[in-house]
């Protein structure tokens, strides 16, 4: 079993070198394959169902991003008071804990840093994802069951 500090530090380490994959395995035949994209950003971290481990935590910016919707590239619209809930991972998002649950989240939900605002499956792992900011939900930008990608904005948030 790697622990979180391990992890990060072989992450560092392929990203750091010329290698684009690291396959680890260890006596237990568990392991970790961290693989780099072409444009030098870290993929999903692939660990065993049987062991999980503590998943990145969410990046959020101040500064809107594009994303695709239908399709076609929007860029939300421009306002200092919103900041997005990015996903840290690539995987699939989900809004509520299971299909007959209700969501995490809805727009003008109040949330907190320690909110959960959806779930991100990423290697059969279910994935709780905090907010890390405070504020209210005003958009939900992606639909439940849909493929995410790492960064991609999930969420517009008013602070």
């Amino acid at each position: 079993m790697y622990n979180i500090e391990e992890i990060k530090d072989l992450i560092k380490a392929v990203d750091d070198s010329g290698i684009s994959e690291l396959e680890v395995t260890g006596e237990t035949n568990t392991g970790l394959v961290i693989r780099k994209k072409p444009e030098g950003v870290m993929q999903q971290v692939e660990i065993p169902a049987t062991q999980a481990a503590p998943q990145p935590a969410p990046a959020h910016h101040s500064q809107p991003a594009t994303q695709k919707e239908g399709g076609q590239q929007q860029t939300p619209p421009e306002d200092p008071n919103v900041e997005q809930i990015t996903s840290p991972m690539v995987g699939t998002f989900y809004r509520a804990p299971s299909p007959d649950a209700d969501a995490y989240v809805q727009p003008g939900d109040r949330i907190n840093e320690s909110s959960v605002v959806c779930i991100v499956e990423a290697m059969k792992l279910m994935n709780e994802i905090e907010a890390e900011i405070e504020g209210e939900i005003k958009e939900i930008l992606v639909e439940n069951g849909e493929l995410v990608d790492y960064g991609q904005p999930l969420f517009l948030v008013k602070k």
